[in-house]
């Protein structure tokens, strides 16, 4: 039995809230070896998550020593990994969003099941489906969402969750239910949100610290008012805007909206962060292949803020 024709689960799914039911994950077991079957599931068992880390070209894997079992509403029992070179890197998200989906926690039995739902392009399938279904990539992001449910994952970290998983999908998935044409108008839609949302947030920002920078569009949400006023009309553009832009998601328009707001309201947050983060790794490598550089420099801001502090606490 295949899910190619299963699309439709995950609009009817969106529309209805899952009630949490911790017991859809248990035991595994473990996989056949040469020395043996190994251990068969065990449904009245709790899941036992045990990881075996790998570090292959100084990236951080992990093998899961135990199968992790999920009985899924649609699908029926799961079970991951299929195969033991099967590696994930826990929950994959970006560095700078770590403080938002950090790589482990209540969700890491969801995610390790999605990482062996969506395993590499090339490799035999890394998850055991006991009734026969073969899993596409949207199936396996709707599988995720409500997996994050059953282990009491919260409803705006799971959501916003699967809307990153699900804009994956979109530019890079593979084994999807779609026609080419409706995978590109995705695609089209996406690329089309994220460049909009950029713009209007740069314009917007040009508005707000009263600079006339190049290129940048004059906001009716924004204008010539006080500088709080304007603050608003900004943060109320970056909910109405994107809210707007998802509608050319189609079936998906509820990714596309999660997905614009948050762009639009922690687009400020992501580019701190991601100069915070560049400095450091550029300190790091000044630190490893120039250490007396490295050091001078140090003196130097050192030097530079205690100069600073005096002046401005003594006068």
């Amino acid at each position: 039995m295949r899910t190619r024709g299963r699309s439709w689960a995950v609009t009817t799914v969106a529309r209805r809230q899952v009630v949490q039911e911790p017991r859809r994950f248990y035991d595994g077991g473990t996989l056949a070896t040469s020395d043996g079957p190994g251990e068969p599931p065990d449904p009245g068992a709790d899941p036992r998550i045990v990881l075996e880390r790998h570090s292959e070209e100084g990236v951080e894997t992990f093998a899961l020593a135990r199968r992790l079992a999920y009985l899924d509403r649609h699908l029926g029992e799961l079970l991951v990994p299929s195969r033991a070179d099967f590696r994930t890197d826990l929950t994959s998200v970006p560095a700078l969003f770590t403080w938002l989906v950090p790589k482990t926690g209540a969700h890491l039995p969801a995610a390790l099941l999605h990482d062996a739902l969506v395993a590499g392009r090339h490799d035999p399938p890394a998850y055991v489906s006991t009734d026969g279904h073969d899993v596409d990539r949207v199936e396996a992001d709707r599988v995720f969402r409500d997996a994050m449910a059953d282990t009491g994952t919260g409803v705006v970290r799971r959501w916003i969750v699967w809307t990153a998983v699900t804009v994956a999908t979109i530019f890079v998935g593979r084994a999807v239910p779609w026609s080419r044409v409706r995978h590109w108008s995705y695609r089209v839609a996406a690329a089309a949100t994220i460049a909009s949302i950029v713009y209007l947030g740069y314009s917007a920002t040009s508005d707000l610290v009263d600079r006339s920078w190049a290129g940048a569009a004059q906001l009716p949400w924004m204008g010539d008012r006080p500088w709080w006023a304007e603050l608003l009309g900004g943060l109320c553009g970056a909910v109405v805007v994107p809210m707007a832009l998802s509608l050319l998601w189609g079936r998906l328009r509820m990714a596309g909206a999660i997905a614009g707001v948050a762009l639009a309201v922690l687009l400020h947050v992501t580019l701190g962060l991601a100069v915070v983060a560049a400095a450091y790794l550029a300190l790091e490598a000044l630190a490893r292949r120039a250490p007396g550089l490295a050091w001078s420099l140090a003196a130097v801001v050192v030097a530079g803020a205690l100069a600073g502090f005096a002046r401005l606490s003594l006068g």
